[in-house]
């Protein structure tokens, strides 16, 4: 058994959990969430995206530092280059998540899970440096990070281990996980992940914590893992439902919604037309407009009440300093564009504060 799942794991309903939001640094009063974005990777390696290339020539890219001449072409080569999948220097990285906090913001959650780089004590750090409140993520992230034991674990060895963290914390770090996730899944699915699933969904019965999906890109994948989580006992109300900006298709995004999860549209400033349509039907990177069109859509619908937005910073070129957007950009850029569409006071309210507040909220 790793040591993420060593130790017993608190197992009781509610707690002084309930009714609090459990940050890095401990349990908060809701309303001092405030502005929240709700996804996002102040640290993070994602070595597990890797690849070789074939062609010579172009393995010029893999062990090179990140630089601003890359930054055209890194649609086509991301997975070459070892530099652009990590997110490593805290001091950095710090400058970088302050802008959210000058720009008005006063929470995030930081979605890395297992597998890719979480660091607890240095979100505790963090989170002292800059004034945000952090909630950090738990649960495991896509196949290609899992541990290499994977396999051999049970289910109820890795529902115990995504309480302990909840409950106990991270290792011997004491550090507690405030939400379940990002739970990674690919497509086609398989056992494996969907054995990690039912886990997550058994730890959010148990501890009362909200559960967030990385889907797998294709159409199906969304409902299928809602499918999985409800058979599991899990309540749809406690799921985000990460990425939906990709589905073109904002008609599969209200089926979604209709089974009570929360929507997220977290690639805000992510507009490259290099990444294309990820190779399946119906996936696709849309442009900020699109993705204000898409939420004004599922408002009119009546879901107005299950948005949430977030940037996912995760890669070099989405940072400030690489010439990206970086973890400011809605509330400097995007906010100030919704009023001028029409958004109300009252929409905007519910997208960055009221949402976030109900559920980060420990049940």
């Amino acid at each position: 058994m790793s040591p993420e799942q060593t130790g017993p794991p608190e197992r009781t309903g509610p707690s002084k959990r309930t009714g609090r939001v459990q940050t890095v640094l401990g349990l908060i009063d809701p309303q001092e969430l405030g502005v929240t974005m709700h996804h996002e990777h102040a640290l993070i390696d994602q070595g597990c995206y890797f690849e070789m290339p074939d062609e010579a020539t172009e393995r010029w890219y893999i062990g090179r530092p990140f630089t601003m001449e890359m930054r055209g072409n890194i649609g086509n080569h991301w997975a070459w280059n070892r530099d652009t999948h990590t997110l490593l220097n805290e001091k950095a990285q710090t400058e970088e998540v302050y802008k959210l906090f000058l720009a008005g913001g006063n929470s995030m959650v930081d979605t890395t899970s297992i597998g890719i780089g979480r660091d607890p004590l240095a979100l505790t750090r963090i989170s002292r440096a800059t004034g945000l409140n952090i909630v950090m993520g738990g649960s495991f992230y896509v196949p290609p990070s899992y541990p290499d034991d994977m396999a051999d674990r049970t289910e109820q060895q890795l529902t115990d281990g995504i309480i302990r963290d909840v409950t106990v914390g991270v290792g011997e770090t004491g550090v507690k996980t405030g939400i379940i996730g990002e739970v990674g899944n690919a497509w086609p699915t398989n056992e494996t992940t969907r054995r990690i699933l039912r886990a997550s969904a058994q730890a959010s019965t148990e501890t009362g914590a909200p559960i967030l999906i990385h889907p797998g890109f294709d159409v199906d994948s969304p409902l299928h893992i809602m499918a999985d989580l409800i058979d599991a006992g899990a309540d749809p109300t406690r799921v985000v439902m990460a990425h939906q900006d990709v589905f073109s298709d904002v008609n599969l995004v209200r089926k979604v919604a209709e089974t009570g999860a929360m929507i997220e549209y977290d690639h805000f400033g992510f507009e490259n037309t290099q990444w294309g349509g990820l190779g399946r039907p119906g996936i696709g990177i849309p442009t900020d407009v699109q993705r204000m069109q898409r939420l004004e859509q599922l408002i009119a619908w009546g879901y107005g009440d299950r948005l949430l937005v977030s940037h996912d910073i995760c890669i070099k070129p989405w940072l400030t300093s690489h010439g990206g957007k970086g973890y400011a950009h809605v509330l400097e850029s995007i906010v100030p564009r919704m009023r001028r569409r029409g958004f109300s006071e009252s929409d905007i309210q519910a997208i960055l504060v009221d949402n976030p507040r109900r559920i980060l909220t420990f049940k």
